[in-house]
């Protein structure tokens, strides 16, 4: 504890030494820049290796491995500053830079994430979004720069994946914190990728106007960055009660975007630069996929319903149907009836379950048939079934007295006659909240006096 604590503390009075000695000395020095400056980054890399306690082993790991290979890549260009090297250093330092967002998309989003998983569809959202800006920050924000690189392929790549490269990590770390989190972590982690992403986009930019100093601030704005980014652990996780999705307005307008773009480079060839073709080709492909799985989702979950409101044996509405209905049933004119089938069980223990099934079924089909277009029958378990039926009473008990009919003769299955009766209670909607308990007892004073259908 007390070593962290003396990290926490040395850090930020180490990066003020290192910005004082660069205004200082008004030069780049390599005591300044090549031992203080990379010192920092060990320091950094140390400070979050040690807070390793195997509840996030993936996050402390991949953003130990991505801070180191950044750190090898400065200590590569800060050394060739001031020593001859190979004419391919600089190439190899950026290199090493580059390496650094790979395992920083894996370890940034989970520090900013809570212990629950995200989902593959809010990656997929996320990666939308950061494609879709990759597209915009392609068309408007690089393309000035290429031409000062007078043709220099390695230049020219560098300065594309760079910022490219920013966006998504700002865009991918966003799309967890801003769904799940809430808090300090979330404040330091999201100020330190901000940081170091802004400084990225300042050396570029002072790079192209030949304005870029060698130990300037912008090269303490990386190691600030960082800094804050290894703050974010030394916090706890503040998740939110209920996780959030991804505004659609974002993803929209990333879709809408790249389609924009693309259509401009196939109307005007030439205006923006070939490989804007690629984020805003990603991006629509990404999106029809996502549009792909969102409709067999969509399907999935509106057949998950009808299953869950449907009897598996007959197909028709059950108990759960039933009762939502009773409450838009409420303030209309018509009636709930209550079947009971008589002798059932005894057909059962007689001819088997396998039987009494296929007498379920068959039965379900009479009273479809005797029924109106406009009722709504439901099986609500066992021998049991319910009727809701709009219209006059007379109507209503009309209804229910074809219904005792259906059943009036015999079914013949597998060769065999079979015989069974039903009773039915009727109860005329009064807009009561009890109305399946009333036809329930209606039904079983039919059942005792045996009489068929009994109005309540």
């Amino acid at each position: 504890m007390r070593e962290q604590r003396f990290l926490r503390l040395s850090l930020p009075i180490l990066i003020f030494l290192h910005l004082i000695g660069g205004q200082v000395f008004n030069s780049a020095n390599a005591l300044n820049e090549v031992f203080l400056y990379n010192l920092i980054i060990v320091l950094i890399v140390y400070s979050i290796v040690r807070k390793f306690d195997g509840s996030n082993q993936v996050a402390i790991i991949c953003t130990s491995i991505a801070f180191g290979l950044w750190g090898i890549g400065s200590i590569i260009s800060s050394i060739s500053t001031f020593y001859t090297l190979s004419t391919h250093t600089v190439t190899i330092a950026n290199a090493f830079y580059l390496l650094f967002y790979p395992f920083a998309f894996i370890g940034l989003p989970r520090i900013a994430g809570s212990e629950k998983k995200l989902l593959f569809l809010e990656i997929m959202d996320a990666s939308i979004i950061g494609l879709g800006l990759s597209a915009l920050a392609t068309a408007f924000l690089i393309k000035p720069v290429l031409p000062h690189f007078d043709g220099d392929l390695a230049s020219s790549f560098f300065s594309i994946c760079f910022p490219v490269a920013d966006l998504i990590l700002i865009a991918v770390t966003s799309a967890t914190f801003l769904t799940q989190l809430r808090g300090t972590r979330t404040l330091f982690l999201g100020s330190g990728i901000l940081v170091f992403a802004l400084s990225d986009f300042l050396f570029l930019w002072q790079l192209v106007n030949g304005s870029y100093r060698f130990g300037s601030l912008v090269d303490n704005g990386w190691l600030i960055g960082f800094v804050l980014i290894s703050e974010s652990l030394s916090h706890k996780r503040e998740v939110i009660a209920s996780q959030k999705n991804i505004n659609p307005i974002l993803l929209t307008a990333s879709v809408f975007l790249s389609a924009t773009l693309l259509a401009l480079v196939a109307l005007h060839p030439g205006y923006f630069p070939s490989f804007i073709l690629i984020p805003t080709i990603a991006t629509l492909l990404l999106a029809f996929f996502r549009m792909t799985i969102a409709l067999r989702e969509a399907r999935s979950i509106g057949e998950e319903r009808i299953l869950a409101r449907t009897d598996e044996l007959t197909g028709l509405p059950n108990r759960r149907k039933l009762i939502g209905e009773l409450e838009l049933f409420a303030d209309k004119n018509g009636a709930l009836l209550l079947l009971d089938l008589n002798g059932f069980k005894l057909i059962n223990d007689s001819h088997g379950h396998d039987i009494g099934d296929i007498v379920l079924q068959q039965v379900a089909g009479r009273f479809s048939r005797a029924l109106p277009s406009n009722a709504l029958l439901a099986r609500l378990g066992g021998d049991e079934f319910g009727v809701i039926i709009t219209g006059s009473y007379e109507h209503t008990m009309d209804v229910a007295l074809a219904l005792h009919a259906t059943l009036s003769y015999p079914f013949l299955i597998r060769g065999e006659s079979i015989n069974i009766g039903v009773s039915i209670g009727h109860i005329t909607n009064d807009g009561s909240q009890d109305l399946l308990r009333k036809a329930d007892l209606a039904m079983y004073q039919a059942k005792r006096e045996g009489i068929g259908v009994f109005a309540g």
